[in-house]
């Protein structure tokens, strides 16, 4: 149930505390007031979608909070089920915040989760009704929908769906293998031409990388050479100079003869032979590396020669050799599949048989459910339309076989006749703004008692309706919401006055700018504003019917 909601800096709502009770709550006002503005912010709340124009003009971002208390099986379910978990008290915290430039985010129980992981909870916490969904009504291909919805035939559908898909997939892998002899010998031989042209590679795990390191060492070879001649010089010397090496030989000669007339000299002097044993592990060490460091240029003609073939390769067959490698396996398969089609053939053909007959037998018994849940749903709908001022309603469900397809066998479409003596026809072609209305509500009526969402909204159910229906819509809200939360918008006396709740949406006018303000109403207030709703102004008059309506409701 939604027990609060909080609105910051929506359109025309600078702040706005609702505290939402069981029942029904009625939210009525002027035309322009904002009633839709709260729909709106519920909407977002519960992450549908939303634009940056519903930031109120001058601030940098908006905030919705809703708190929801005792969730029904179904949202608890699909809480933790996107692992997300209730408070101690079973309540739950929902906020969103959209800024100026259109970003935003969203938090559950205070932990940040994605727009879409807010919209899946969301649906399971409350049911939004508005004006739209009277034009999905008129779509023949959702009303299936409302019957699988009302006989919970889900585990049917799904089944019958798993078995067509996979019937599907059998289809596919026949077309795919059962083409003529010509077209499997030309990809044959492809296929055979670019495995052999990949393999004959021997393409090697971080073979390029090496390459590429080898290929920049002979472009900087040069440079490598001359430092180690230079560094060879310095060292050994040259045969104008005498290098490091000799200098510090002829000083530990120098010593070592000292040492002999001054014996303190000694360990100096062997401190001297160990640095000249070293200096010479440098002079051959550096030897080697200017030996080694020399070109060979048939290794270097080698490594530019198989760069070549790797970029032949990555310019046929991928970006990266491992997309070249992607490409060897999936050619490999392909040319698998190609030389054992014709057993795939016949096995696929032995598969199609039982997954025809599996699929038909499913699809027969998704068309049974279907029609066995018509008949009741029918009946249901009829009551429900017959109470809502539709005496002479005839409401029927027509079945039309079809092919199988992803949805069953059949095709499903609603037809109604609203007056005695005429024949059944499609909603679309013969229901008035208020019966489309009152059929919304009657079939929404009929499918709460299956619906697991325990808060519904309805934006103008009233479209189209007044008088003596408008009291029978209103009288059906109140009863439908016995035992669960309805929030409506309406402009009509007869339907806000069954709320057990009362909610005026009111725009002012401070220093130049529109402000929306949501107030609770007492007895009195609520007098007032139904009076208002039935004439053009507070009269003494309206104000009687106001009363009387309310004396009727109990309210």
């Amino acid at each position: 149930m939604l027990q609060s909601l909080h609105i910051e800096n929506i359109a025309v709502i600078e702040k706005a505390d609702i505290t939402f009770d069981v029942g029904l709550n009625v939210l009525t006002g002027e035309t322009g007031a904002g009633k839709s503005i709260v729909i709106d912010a519920i909407n977002a709340v519960l992450g549908e979608r939303v634009t940056r124009e519903m930031v109120r003009a001058g601030s940098e971002q908006a905030h919705v909070t809703a708190l929801f208390t005792r969730l029904s099986p179904a949202a608890l379910a699909c809480l933790h089920g996107l692992d997300l978990r209730e408070e101690e008290d079973g309540s739950l915290l929902i906020q969103r915040s959209i800024t100026a430039d259109g970003r935003g985010s969203c938090r559950v129980g205070g932990r940040p989760v994605t727009v879409n992981v807010l919209r899946q909870l969301g649906r399971a916490l409350v049911n939004i009704h508005g004006q739209h969904d009277n034009q999905t009504l008129l779509q023949p291909e959702k009303h299936v929908e409302y019957l699988d919805k009302l006989g919970n035939i889900a585990p049917v559908r799904q089944a019958y769906y798993e078995a067509y898909s996979h019937l599907c997939a059998l289809h596919r892998a026949l077309r795919a293998a059962d083409t003529d002899e010509q077209t499997k010998a030309r990809q044959l031989d492809l296929l055979t031409y670019q495995i052999e042209e990949i393999e004959q590679a021997d393409l090697q795990p971080g073979e390029e990388e090496q390459l590429l390191q080898r290929r920049d060492y002979f472009r900087h070879a040069e440079k490598v050479m001359q430092a180690l001649q230079k560094a060879n010089n310095a060292w050994s010397g040259s045969e104008d100079e005498d290098g490091a090496l000799s200098r510090i030989r002829t000083a530990a000669d120098a010593v070592e003869e000292s040492a002999a007339l001054l014996r303190p000299l000694e360990p100096l002097a062997g401190q001297m032979q160990q640095l000249y044993l070293a200096a010479q592990d440098i002079e051959y060490r550096l030897r080697d590396a200017a030996e080694s460091a020399g070109i060979d240029p048939a290794e270097q003609e080698q490594v530019e020669d198989r760069l070549d073939l790797l970029r032949r390769l990555k310019a046929k067959y991928g970006p990266a050799l491992e997309d070249v490698q992607a490409f060897l396996e999936a050619a490999r398969q392909q040319r698998d599949a190609i030389v054992q089609s014709d057993e795939q053939i016949r096995a696929i053909r032995e598969q199609i048989g039982p997954a025809q007959d599996r699929t038909v037998q499913l699809a027969a018994r998704l068309t049974q459910a279907r029609r066995e849940t018509a008949q009741r749903f029918t009946a249901e709908v009829v009551r429900q339309l017959r109470y809502l001022d539709m005496p002479d309603v005839d409401f029927q469900v027509a079945f039309e076989k079809t092919p199988l397809f992803s949805g069953g066998a059949e095709k499903v479409e609603f037809l109604i006749a609203a007056n005695p003596k005429e024949p059944p026809k499609p909603l679309a072609r013969i229901a008035s703004g208020g019966e489309l209305s009152r059929t919304m509500l009657a079939i929404k009526s009929v499918l709460s008692k299956e619906d697991d969402v325990d808060t519904l909204v309805y934006d103008e159910i009233d479209s189209g309706i007044s008088g003596h229906a408008a009291l029978r819509v209103g009288e059906k809200l109140r009863e439908t919401a016995a035992g669960r939360q309805i929030l409506c918008v309406t402009h009509l006396a007869q339907i806000a006055a069954q709320g057990h709740t009362h909610f005026l949406i009111r725009k002012t006018a401070r220093e130049g700018r529109a402000y929306t303000e949501v107030l609770k109403l007492d007895r009195s207030g609520r007098e007032r504003e139904l009076a208002r709703i039935i004439g053009a102004d507070v009269s003494q008059i309206n104000l009687a019917a106001a009363r009387e309506l309310l004396d009727k409701t109990k309210n």
